[in-house]
């Protein structure tokens, strides 16, 4: 029922998925940019439509009552932010211990302009040593676009440089004056913590 809401809705929206899902039981998925609510309903209607079993993290407090079940059933990971300083290790030992774990993360973490991307991804799929799939929102086009997914080397700048080309080309987003670079803070900082930032 929910994946036949979804091709409605991107049928009747004009967005198409372009593209195939990795063949993989693990891996990270970053979806980019987040301008607007719409970015986000069209990268869940094409979720839906993939028949893809993600988690992805929210604020714990949201996963309480009846509407923190649905949440929780739809993947939703709880996170208390007075303690996120582990999150990444206990995510990398998510991905160790389940046969299929795939993680959806927002690294661009609003609609509204920003100058760096979180790099919470690149921290937890190198400690999970798990690839990241490369998702774009393309409004121009009204195209979600599945790119390459990609194993981080550890070379931040350089697996960066390859983020950025995929990007470039397909994360225009529905308001592209909202888009920010693509670009981590530790690049400038010449390298990254061992926990997310």
């Amino acid at each position: 029922m929910l994946r036949f809401l979804a091709i409605l809705i991107l049928r009747a929206l004009r967005w198409r998925i372009d593209g195939a899902l990795p063949e993989l039981d693990k891996y990270v998925i970053i979806g980019a940019p987040h301008t607007s609510n719409l970015d986000g309903a069209v990268f869940l209607c094409g979720v839906a439509i993939l028949r893809v079993r993600l988690r992805f993290l929210a604020k714990a407090s949201l996963l309480r009552g009846p509407v923190g079940a649905l949440f929780r059933h739809y993947g939703a990971i709880g996170v208390d932010r007075s303690r996120a300083h582990n999150l990444t290790s206990e995510l990398a030992e998510r991905f160790r211990s389940e046969r299929h774990f795939i993680l959806a993360l927002g690294p661009d973490g609003t609609r509204s302009y920003r100058p760096y991307w979180k790099s919470g991804f690149y921290h937890i799929a190198r400690a999970a040593g798990v690839p990241v799939l490369l998702i774009g929102i393309h409004g121009a086009e009204r195209r979600i676009v599945l790119g390459p997914t990609i194993e981080l080397s550890g070379d931040v700048r350089a697996d960066m440089e390859r983020i950025r080309a995929f990007y470039a080309l397909y994360g225009s987003g529905v308001r592209p004056e909202h888009v920010g670079p693509v670009r981590l803070v530790e690049e400038d900082e010449g390298g990254l913590d061992s926990e997310m930032s």
